[in-house]
């Protein structure tokens, strides 16, 4: 029988460059989130090596550091019991990619999510893939920060079959107010036009030193299908919000209709859908 409910956690935490300490508070949160019963906690875009921009810190990176870093994390949600989506950054074939470590709940890597439309970051390549994981034997999609503004991302995976959409950002600062308002408007929009819900994770303001690389404007928030918001962070707030999540409400509904109704593009729409990769 499919799951009917599901207990999500998004986790607002400070990081930067330091990978180890980084991971320490992952960890740490997982505890947390496991104490309150959270089925699955995710985190940040680039949370494990803190959304660093600077050039001197790839050219110089271990990626035996992020790997290990990895492996506490892992150890962390098999020993807890709670499936995981982490920031992370991975390489295949010589080529970094900005990306999620997807575990599920027992320790078991579910695959990644690498970036797809990059936002200026010169040190990731962008991804090829379009992948649907289980956590907790939900389908769930991904995005990561710019993504967000590319709606067929999510469009596609919900036809497909994905009920949650994690999507893990480190967006602008909180300064720069022009944007507030799409940062906003985006995911809400990502939930009501697929009829899915959405489990945004963002990294949080830092109000002692505004414009640092690797903080954002916070305001995590737990989406529900209808548009409606069922929980915030704050902005500037090292916190964790947690909601339970009735599955009968994420009925895909828009995003079926938009591949199911007979219309110009139905046809195309469905060889979008084959694109989406799996389990």
């Amino acid at each position: 029988m499919p799951r009917r409910w599901l207990r999500i956690a998004a986790v607002q935490m400070y990081a930067n460059e330091d990978v180890e300490n980084n991971a320490v508070g992952i960890v740490e949160r997982l505890d947390a989130c496991a104490r309150e019963n959270v089925d699955v906690a995710a985190f940040h875009e680039g949370v494990l090596f803190g959304y660093c921009d600077h050039p001197d810190f790839w050219a110089n990176l271990d990626q035996s550091r992020i790997e290990s870093a990895e492996r506490k994390i892992i150890r962390a949600c098999r020993d807890k019991g709670i499936a995981a989506v982490v920031g992370s950054s991975h390489q295949e074939g010589g080529r970094r990619f900005n990306s999620l470590l997807v575990v599920d709940r027992g320790g078991t890597v579910r695959g990644r999510y690498g970036k797809i439309h990059l936002a200026g970051e010169h040190w990731f390549e962008p991804s090829q893939h379009l992948p649907i994981y289980r956590l907790c034997g939900v389908p769930c999609c991904f995005l990561i920060c710019h993504d967000i503004r590319y709606p067929e991302l999510v469009r596609l995976p919900a036809a497909a079959g994905a009920q949650i959409c994690f999507f893990c950002s480190c967006e602008s600062s909180v300064t720069l107010e022009h944007k507030l308002s799409a940062y906003r408007a985006m995911p809400i929009s990502r939930a009501t036009e697929n009829g899915i819900y959405v489990v945004m994770a963002n990294a949080p303001a830092d109000s002692t030193d505004i414009d640092r690389a690797g903080s954002s404007h916070g305001e995590s928030k737990i989406i529900h299908p209808d548009g409606n918001v069922m929980a915030e962070a704050g902005m500037f707030s090292d916190e964790i919000i947690i909601r339970r999540l009735d599955l009968s409400h994420a009925s895909r509904n828009i995003a079926l209709r938009a591949v199911n109704d007979v219309t110009c593009i139905s046809n195309w729409m469905k060889e979008g859908v084959r694109l989406v990769e799996r389990e």
